[in-house]
């Protein structure tokens, strides 16, 4: 053989691995679920071998050994017992591993030859029902995301865990803001469309692909409508869905793929109606830090809100958050039952004894479906729905209307399945369903006559000690056991002469001899296979038990959507109690009107005795529509702005607003550009950053839009940012179509010159008081501009060295004294006034070369930075 330079090359025989059985066996289970880590049961421990060995040890802290040490066999290996699976898979799923958990299929006692084994279970962070890898009070949401060849996209939703199948399609920005709000734990792409969705969240979110045939819309339909039993989607409103019919159709692929198989707790699909719920893009979400604080340790608006009972309650209550409404009868229906409850003390006290003894019915229903549900949670299961019937009760005297009335109608108690679980299990029960004692009396007649066999030996055996005490004349005779021998006849020294001749010697120890008889080993096979007899019989009552439950998983659904409902508007009706929230009237105007609004995070992190200070904010489209906020830094501007918006969502959830009295115009959407970050990973600054969220709500405005913006333009140099922030405010002012209502915070405070030329442009600021060399903040919006920035003062108080800042308020005088602060005005006055320019003639020269110009474009050609640079030229042109 020769080598790449013509030489001979020697033959080396390398030594293969001995496999053994056992290993090939591992190996060829491994190679199934490529890129999952093994749990292999081997006898009462889940071992892992090689890479996967190296990995478990790592993230759960285990020992790592070696299996064949020194010899060509050898491979890593670290394990944990078998009933320690629910506290080390979890740290394995958080730490965003897949396991494949790989099980005996078969009793290693009754085997020929290796134990059967195959993968019962593939647990991703996406596809998992275990409690100690979920939130109670979070969706653990499965994405899927399909991509057209053009700028729309299809995405669907899954929380296997309770059930929830979501589908939608849109825009690419719309699937963005869906994707940012629901958070999946895991989302799933077509192999030949991952770099699509790598180059947009590059490591943000768990990404797997799947092969490209997976998303065929013809196989995702035919999954569908196998799965739900239907001949179409039509029933579910989504038919016209073919990108999010296809992302769909892959998750009940992957859910197959995975081994689960029973899913018929999921009976729907239901819509993301776009056109329902407030836009807030992904921007908004993260700046009214509304289900996430931006920093550690912060407090996010759920923090504050979420006083529900009951885990369905705070995962809705964030659903409510995310998609606020825009139907002013809905939320005026959430309003009606929150009404109830703000108006009766004792109704509200009462209701909440029972949602607190409420468990997570959504997911204890999603486990029967599933047949994973243990006796104690089935327990747990019977007892939530007495809360129901409870619930149910509490009301049958009191005078209910509209929205509670209905939906204390739609409650069911479920009385057949609570009766029948009361009947059939005890009210002690262990973990496990196969070790028996679980099963009340009296409820299989053969299970009474096993029991009766096992459990009243100890008379037998009395029996039959006594009956050879009597024959043998051995007084201390006694019946022991233990599980080497059994049931054994224990003889002292001094009595064995004394031993029949037909007993048979099974051990001798110091004191004496241990013996059997015919009579005690048949007595003993009886007991043990009554004992093995009575475990199966009881795991098959109690399977069936959950079967007949199981009938019952769309009832048992609606009462869990029912009760999570009710705990969110009882808990804001508690909020509105306790923090002096008040009704706000939402209406089809476009104004909005607050009268001394309070920020209901910000107030709830006071110092004991500290109060907020409230301000009034007013805003339509007619008079008042855009409000300059000028002010130093750390004055409350930033807090004004939030404050306003997150009023606005709790008003449209539902919920009472932090105000003396709220008037609310509905908004379709809510646009905020507050903060800084860079991006340094995708070569954005915090410029780069700040524009792209400007340009995207500039870019989807409407008539009903909330915008917020605060320090536009501070990014860049003072010029630049003047300017930008001025055309802005602008744009905002004379957009044709959507006037949209707009808070403006700056520090520029030269922009108060924009009120003087654009009629709905109103000027506030955020007073301070002067106090010598000292600023006082009094943190109360009054109307007019602010003249000074403070800024020196702030950076005093910030701790700049003594001598920076004496320096930097010496250069400032002397800037003010060249007047160059007014030079700039008059200059951005002139910009204001450009339009007030007179016509050019026809005759001018100005106006040959513009024209000239423009004869030249191809506007059916032209890229919206190329028609930006062409009508730069034009105006050049024409000065």
């Amino acid at each position: 053989m020769l080598n790449l330079f013509g030489e001979e090359q020697p033959i080396i025989k390398v030594k293969q691995k001995a496999e053994t059985p056992l290993m090939k066996q591992h190996a060829e289970i491994k190679a199934k679920f490529p890129g999952a880590l093994v749990l292999f049961r081997v006898g009462d421990f889940y071992e892992t071998f090689g890479e996967d060995a190296v990995t478990a040890s790592s993230i759960l802290g285990i020992t790592l050994t070696k299996r064949g040490n020194g010899s060509a066999s050898e491979t890593e290996l670290a394990g944990f017992p078998h009933h320690s699976l629910d506290n080390y898979m979890p740290k394995l799923v958080k730490a965003g591993q897949r396991v494949a958990i790989c099980d005996q299929l078969e009793d290693p006692k009754f085997a020929k030859g290796i134990v059967k084994r195959g993968v019962t279970e593939l647990v991703t962070p996406g596809v998992v029902m275990n409690d100690n890898v979920l939130n109670t009070r979070q969706n653990n949401y499965l994405a899927s995301v399909f991509y057209d060849s053009g700028m729309r996209a299809g995405i669907s939703f899954l929380d296997i865990s309770t059930g929830e199948f979501l589908v939608t399609e849109g825009s690419i920005s719309y699937i963005d803001k869906l994707l940012q709000s629901f958070s999946p734990a895991e989302t799933i792409v077509s192999k030949t469309q991952k770099n699509i969705f790598s180059a947009s969240y590059s490591d943000k979110f768990n990404m797997y692909p799947l092969d490209e045939w997976v998303y065929s819309f013809d196989y995702a339909y035919e999954n569908l409508t196998k799965h739900f039993n239907t001949q179409n989607l039509k029933g579910f409103g989504v038919e016209e869905f073919k990108l999010g019919i296809t992302a769909a159709g892959a998750i009940l692929y992957y859910l197959k793929s995975t081994e689960h198989h029973e899913i018929s707790h999921i009976n729907q699909l239901a819509r993301i109606e776009e056109e329902k719920y407030v836009w807030l893009d992904r921007f908004t979400i993260r700046n009214l830090e509304l289900v996430m604080p931006q920093f550690e340790g912060g407090v996010s608006l759920v923090d504050v809100l979420d006083r529900c009972d009951t885990p369905m309650g705070s995962r809705m209550l964030r659903r409510w958050l995310i998609m606020p409404l825009k139907e002013i009868s809905l939320i005026e229906a959430r309003q009606s039952v929150v009404e109830s409850f703000y108006k009766n003390d004792e109704w509200r006290t009462d209701i909440k004894t029972y949602l607190g003894a409420v468990g997570d019915l959504e997911r204890l229903v999603s486990k029967v479906a599933a047949k994973r549900i243990n006796p104690r949670e089935l327990l747990q299961l019977k007892r939530s729905l007495q809360q129901i019937a409870a619930i149910k009760h509490f009301f049958d005297d009191k005078k209910t209307t509209g929205e509670l009335k209905k939906q204390i109608q739609l409650l069911n108690a479920c009385d057949f399945v609570v009766e029948k679980i009361e009947k059939e299990l005890k009210q002690e029960v262990g973990l496990l369903s196969n070790q028996g004692n679980i099963i009340n009396d009296n409820v299989s007649k053969e299970l009474d006559e096993l029991r009766a066999i096992a459990y009243s030996g100890k008379d037998y055996l009395l029996q039959i000690t006594y009956k050879e005490i009597e024959r043998t004349g051995i007084p201390s005779l006694k019946i022991q056991f233990n599980k080497v021998f059994g049931y054994y006849l224990e003889v002292t020294n001094a009595h064995k002469n004394k031993v029949p001749a037909d007993w048979i010697r099974k051990q001798t120890t110091v004191n004496g001899e241990r013996y059997v008889t015919e009579e005690l080993k048949k007595y003993e096979e009886k007991i043990l296979g009554a004992e093995e007899k009575i475990n199966v019989l009881e795991q098959a009552i109690f399977n069936d038990l959950v079967a007949c439950v199981a009938g019952y998983v769309s009832v048992i659904q609606q009462n869990a959507r029912i009760v999570g409902e009710l705990d969110c508007l009882v808990a804001f009706a508690g909020l509105a109690h306790s923090h002096r929230y008040v009704k706000p009237q939402v209406n089809h105007s476009k104004a909005l009107d607050i009268k001394a609004g309070r920020h209901p995070v910000i107030e709830k992190q006071l110092a004991k005795g500290e109060e907020y200070v409230p301000n009034d904010i007013f805003l339509d489209t007619e008079i008042q529509q855009i409000i300059i906020i000028t002010g130093p830094n750390m004055a409350g501007k930033s807090a004004l702005l939030r404050q306003t918006a997150l009023i606005v969502l709790m008003a449209q959830i539902g919920c009472y607003v932090p105000a003396d009295a709220a008037q609310i115009g509905v908004v379709d959407k809510i646009f905020t550009r507050v903060g800084a970050s860079d991006n340094l990973s995708k070569g954005e600054s915090t410029f780069m950053v700040e524009m792209t969220e400007t340009a995207s709500i500039l870019n989807n405005l409407s008539d009903r839009s909330l915008v917020l913006m605060d320090e536009i333009g501070r990014g860049t140099s003072t010029y630049d940012g003047i300017s930008i922030a001025w055309s802005i405010v602008e744009f905002l002012h004379n957009h044709p179509k959507s006037p949209a209502k707009t808070l403006f915070a700056t520090h520029y405070h030269e922009l108060n010159d924009l009120s003087t030329h654009l009629p709905r442009v109103k000027n506030f600021n955020v007073s301070v008081k002067e106090s010598g060399n000292k600023i006082i903040f009094m943190r109360k919006l009054k109307e007019g501009g602010a003249e000074h920035s403070f800024g020196i003062h702030v950076a005093q108080m910030a701790g700049i060295p003594t001598p920076i800042v004496l320096r930097a308020d010496e250069i400032m005088h002397r800037l003010e004294e060249s007047k160059m602060k007014d030079e700039n005005t008059q200059k951005l006055n002139q910009v204001g006034k450009l339009q007030e320019k007179p016509k050019i003639s026809a005759s001018n020269p100005a106006y040959t070369k513009a024209k000239s110009i423009l004869d030249k474009i191809d506007i059916n050609t032209l890229s919206p930075i190329e028609a930006l640079l062409k009508l730069n030229e034009v105006k050049n042109a024409m000065e």
